[in-house]
């Protein structure tokens, strides 16, 4: 029995390869387009619902990266972010394979993979990435919405240099 167990301990230690990360990731991906889905079917272009002092949802369109960066180049930006899209999720999932026993950087690349692929799905299907969240103090300053798929991006990121010192302290 204590065979066993130990066995059981160092494979799990080892990490269980690609699929338990893309399994986050697709978690992510399926989590970004049903709320996207949602927000499209109940929402008209640029309708707000209010939902605390603070928050509200929104139906916005963005056609350029982060923050409408390149919103309005003319069209050809769609198809420049959704190669860098799927470079980057090609090349997040040789690092995952490489790297799989590394859980936290495993997690914040997995985060970053499906938040990466949600909004490669909708540049591809409408054209611009769909985003809903709209956080605002005061009504005076609207941070620009964002989506699950964003979100899903930042906490990677965060999680990364998080790994990233962690790494360097020891």
């Amino acid at each position: 029995m204590a065979t066993r167990q130990k066995s059981f301990s160092t494979q799990s230690s080892s990490g269980g390869g690609l699929a338990p990360w893309l399994g986050i990731a697709s978690i992510i991906i399926l989590l970004d387009q049903i709320t996207k889905i949602t927000i499209n079917k109940t929402f008209r272009y640029g309708e707000d619902m209010f939902i605390t002092s603070f928050f509200n949802l929104t139906l916005a369109y963005n056609k350029g990266a982060a923050f409408s960066f390149l919103g309005n180049a003319g069209g050809w930006q769609r198809y420049f972010f959704t190669a860098i899209g799927v470079g980057a999720a090609l090349f997040i999932v040789y690092l995952l394979k490489k790297h799989a026993s590394q859980r936290l950087f495993c997690w914040a690349m997995a985060l970053i993979l499906g938040g990466a692929v949600g909004n490669v799905i909708d540049r591809m299907v409408y054209g611009h990435v769909v985003d809903f969240l709209d956080f605002h103090w005061r009504g005076i300053g609207h941070f620009p919405a964002f989506n699950v798929a964003d979100t899903a991006i930042c906490i990677g990121a965060g999680l990364f240099i998080l790994d990233e010192l962690r790494r360097v302290n020891k």
